[in-house]
This record gives C-alpha cells, structure tokens and sequence, in this order.
C-alpha cells in the first residue's frame, strides 16, 4: 500500500513528489489520521515549477513531515501497541513500529536521462556538471562532486612530480626532502583555495547567506514537550546536562576503549609482519617476498572491517545522546568516527615511521594500506551495490532494461513507484568525505617515501566520479536533498589534517639523512631546529588564512551590495509606511473639525 503526496499549486497535472510506503496491514483509521496531521501543517506558497526546483520542493516536504510531533494522541489510531508521547517524532514512530516503511522522493526520468548522458555516460575529459547536480540532487551533493572534482585537479600537480620521482629516486630514500617540502606548501595552499572555490559556487547557487541561527529540532530529538524560549514555538525540550554525562561517561570511555582494541591490534601486526621477515631472511625466495606483503594485506582488511563495525556503533551512541540540532549531531559522529579512524589507519605507519625509523618498511606498509583499501572501497561502493540490486530483484532489473529498450516511452506512474520502491537507499555523503579524508591523508602525511600515493588517489577519484555519478542514478533512490553552503565540518577534518601534515612533513625532513649531516655531533640541536622550522610553517599555514580570504573579493562586494539595496528597500518600505500613516492621521483631523460645521 502506497500513499503519495504532491505539490502541485496549479492543479492542472498530477505531479508526485514524494511517495510514502506503509505496511499492508495499516489501518484506515491510522492513514486517515496521519493524512490530517500532514494537512494540518500545509501553508500556500508559490508555484514549484516557476519558482523552486522540484528537489527543493521535495525538500520542504520532508521538513514538512519530520517536524510532525505527537501532541495529546496516547497512540497511534488503529494500532494500540504504537504508543505516543507529546514531543515524539511521528514519522520516526511510525518508522519504528513497522507502520511507515520507507520515505523517499520520485525521479523525474526526463531529467534523469539528460544528467546520466552529461555527467557519466560519456567517458570524457571535461568538468562535471555540477549546476544540473544541483538542481536534481540539491546543493549539499553539488559541494560533494565539486570538491572530489576539485581534489582530483590539486593531486594532479603532486602527480606528475611523483612519476620521475619515483621512477628516478625509487630506492634512495635519502632524497625524499624535497618532495616532503612539496607537500608542506600544498596541502595548506589547496584548501585555501577550496573555501573561495565553494563560496563561489554556494553563492551561485544561492546558499552563501544562509543561516542556520534558528535551526529546528531534528527529527529524532525526543523530549519533555515545551515552548521555546527564542522563537515562542512549541517543540521538546532535553536537559543539556543530561547531554553532557552521556557523552563523557559513557560515550567518551568507549571510544577510549576502541583506540586501545586498536592499538593492540597494531601489535599482532608488527608481530606478524617480524614472523614474515624471519622466514624471508631464512631463505629468500619468491614465495617468501610475497609472503612480506600478506601481513600489511591482512591488517588493511582488519582495519576496514572495524571501521565498518565502529561507524554503525558510533551513530548508535551518538542517536543516544540526544542532540538537538542536526548540525550538532553531525559534529559529534564526525569527531567520533575521525578520531578512530585516523588511529587505525596512520598509528601503524607513525609507529614505523618514528620508532622504528624503518623507511623501506613504512613505504611497503603505504603502499600496501592505500591499495588494499581502494579495492575494497570500490568493491563495496561500485561491484557490491549494484550486484546486491541484481539478486535481489531480477524482475525490477529486467524492468529496467525494457525501460531502456523502449527508448524514449515511460513507465506508468505505478510501475515507476514499485520500481523505485526496491532501490536501494542512498545514505548520504558521510562515508565519501570520510574516504577523501583518509586518501588526503596518505598523500598529505607520508607521500614523500611514496611518491606514487598521489598517482594511485587520482586514478580513484576519477573512477570514483562515475561510480558514484551511476550508484545515484540507476542504483539508489534519489535522496533528498540537502541545502548547503559549504562542505561543513569536514572542512575543519581537512585542516586539521593538513596541520598534521606540516608537522610529520617536518619530522621527515629532520630524520633524513641529508638533513643530519649538517648536525653531525649534535642531536638536540636538529631537534631543535626542526621544531623552530615546524613552528614557522604553521606561523606561515596560519597567515595564508589571513591572508587569502575565504570569499573572492567581487563576491563580498556583490554581497555587500545586496545588503545595501535590502536595507534600502527596507528603509523606503518603512517612509512609506509612515506617510501613509500620516495621511490617514490628517485626514482623520480634517474629517474631525469638519464634521461639527456640516450639521444643521
């Protein structure tokens, strides 16, 4: 059973937006209460066609939906064992109790058709397509393709001074100064340029200016229902303190747990990879060299696998703690999943690297981690999804192959929801910006002892470009879309990891044996001076912030002019205000002293 809702203020043609799945053994009575909770919260506006896009009318009708909060019903009609409570999210109670199924928002196959053949149909040498991306998938999916796009054209520089770096220079490891000295100024001066590169874009699109000063709850916020103080309007309310012993006695204790399962982890490793090694010094073969591989093979997949396992335990506590805000609730999953990530992924090559001091082996373990890791992620985000779709439904993929056999004719409105209805869900872009992050931290961090690295990111960004471009259109159902002006809290990741970057780069640089001749009686002196040398680079890291504004200069003035002309406006709507007032206070007088002298 499908109810399906539309948007469509002229009437004239019957245009679904957004279909809502409920279980075949739902109630009249619950659909019959849920279609007047939704119309209860319909206002007028203005035409979707003329004035909004159809995601961004998609858009407003999830807000729609997910601000539905239970008010004095004790249960949901028709199925006593769904309990409500003032405050609760409707649709997440429904969504709980089986008796809603799925939300999702219908393609527009026309629209559809002409993306696919501009965005990864044709294999070509040419910028995305990232103002159709916007106006189907919304701004927030835009950022994310302009960015890998963006990322892919930076590496491309680091890239071609790889190539005869490593072909040259492969096994005199000596040499790596140079390169190291690369990656200290690149990796600050791309995400520099990256900010004035998305502030373009977001102000193109309309989204630079907007504000998030009175975000609304998100949907799974639960609490005691009240009045807000700020905005007057009714919604729950959940004692921060609460928030607060959560997160620190019990959030806080388990991601501390889950770094030191990490760490020893990183111990069998070592352990491992010295077994390998004895048995290679005892008879070196060609068995045996491979056999030197399996260990970094073996804890690569290890470190995906729990990665994978940690992600699904961190949105569980971080639901549990009850944020608020949706950008809230996004800070604390990110910070979480990056802490574990970036530990289990670089612990291993920062323990190689500066205890163990071993270059020829950190290059191995690199090299290693950053291919196995590739294949699988495309593996799991390419081959799996899309042959998960196949065996699960062959029908829907026979379906889907008549649709393209029958060229330009369209399936029946019916058909299209069934259809779409089997897709698979599109989690957001969370798990990709994670994947950049970690590429952007081979490269950054320890690229110079494998110059490669940036060689084998490009490769996987540009397959990575159409795999995801063909998983959003013909593997997933279309997501909602996601307003934004910037790419958010992962830029501060990438900064973060940019200022690791400059600090591992300098204690590279320090631990080469170029630079050591220099130092040759004193240790503490080179310490010294590549501390003093770090320092100035993030001195240096820290002007260029300053010093290359975020937004380009003809934007700010664009922007400022547009204040102006607001505050103009404004200001004449208020004179007019005022005059029309004045006149009627005069004519009132007039009328007033004229009204004794007209009587008889």
């Amino acid at each position: 059973m499908k109810l399906m809702l539309l948007l469509d203020s002229s009437g004239s043609r019957f245009s679904p937006l957004v279909v809502l799945e409920l279980a075949s053994d739902t109630k009249e009575e619950a659909i019959a209460w849920l279609l007047s909770r939704i119309r209860d919260k319909q206002q007028n506006g203005g035409d979707g066609d003329s004035f909004l896009s159809m995601a961004e009318c998609q858009y407003i009708i999830k807000h729609e939906l997910d601000t539905l909060r239970a008010k004095d019903e004790t249960h949901v009609p028709g199925h006593t064992q769904a309990k409500l409570y003032p405050g609760k999210s409707i649709i997440r109670r429904l969504q709980s109790k089986g008796i809603l199924v799925q939300i999702f928002p219908l393609h527009e196959q026309e629209e559809l058709k002409r993306l696919s053949f501009s965005w990864y149909k044709k294999v070509k040498l040419s910028f995305q397509p990232l103002d159709n991306i916007r106006h189907y998938y919304g701004e927030g999916l835009a950022l994310y393709f302009g960015f890998l796009e963006y990322f892919t054209f930076a590496l491309v520089p680091m890239a071609l001074i790889g190539v005869p770096y490593y072909v040259f220079d492969w096994e005199d490891y000596d040499k790596y100064v140079v390169f190291a000295v690369f990656n200290l100024v690149w990796c600050t001066v791309i995400l520099e340029l990256w900010k004035r590169c998305s502030a373009s874009l977001a102000y193109q699109w309309g989204t630079l200016s907007r504000k998030k000063a009175f975000e609304e709850p998100r949907p799974g916020f639960h609490g005691v229902l009240g009045f807000n103080p700020v905005t007057g309007r009714e919604e729950p309310l959940y004692p921060n303190a609460k928030r607060q012993l959560r997160i620190y006695l019990v959030s806080l204790p388990f991601v501390l747990l889950c770094l030191y399962l990490s760490l020893y982890v990183m111990m069998i490793y070592f352990q491992m990879e010295g077994w390998a090694l004895s048995i290679h010094d005892e008879d070196p073969t060609f068995w045996t060299g491979i056999l030197l591989f399996i260990p970094s093979i073996i804890y690569a997949v290890v470190i995906e696998i729990m990665n994978l396992i940690y992600r699904y335990a961190a949105e569980f506590l971080t639901e549990w703690e009850n944020h608020r805000l949706e950008s809230s609730y996004q800070n604390h999953l990110v910070l979480k999943v990056l802490v574990f990530n970036f530990f289990n992924c670089f612990a291993s090559l920062f323990y190689i690297a500066f205890v163990m001091q071993d270059m020829v082996l950190l290059r191995q373990s690199l090299a290693t981690l950053l291919i196995t890791s590739q294949i699988l992620n495309q593996f799991m985000e390419a081959f799996l999804p899309y042959w998960l779709q196949r065996r699960r439904n062959k029908k829907l993929i026979r379906k889907v192959q008549k649709r393209q056999t029958l060229g330009d004719k369209e399936l029946p409105l019916a058909e299209q929801v069934r259809l779409e209805a089997d897709m698979s869900t599109y989690l957001g872009t969370f798990d990709d910006y994670l994947e950049l992050f970690l590429l952007f931290g081979y490269v950054s961090l320890f690229s110079c002892v494998y110059p490669l690295a940036a060689v084998l990111v490009v490769l996987n960004n540009i397959t990575e470009v159409y795999s995801d471009a063909f998983k959003l259109c013909r593997v997933f159902k279309r997501p909602f879309s996601d307003p934004a002006a910037n790419i958010g809290v992962w830029q501060l990741a990438f900064e973060a990891m940019s200022v690791i970057a400059v600090v591992t780069n300098c204690a590279l640089i320090g631990m080469s044996p170029q630079v050591k001749a220099y130092f040759p009686e004193s240790e503490t002196q080179l310490i010294l001076w590549t501390v003093a040398i770090e320092h100035g680079l993030l001195a240096f890291k820290f002007i260029l912030t300053v010093v290359i504004p975020d937004v380009p200069k003809h934007i700010q003035i664009k922007l400022a002019r547009l204040e102006f002309e607001s505050l103009e406006a404004l200001k004449k709507k208020n004179q007019c205000n005022l005059t029309k007032q004045n006149k009627k206070s005069e004519t009132q007088v007039y009328s007033y002293f004229l009204t004794p002298l007209n009587k008889p």
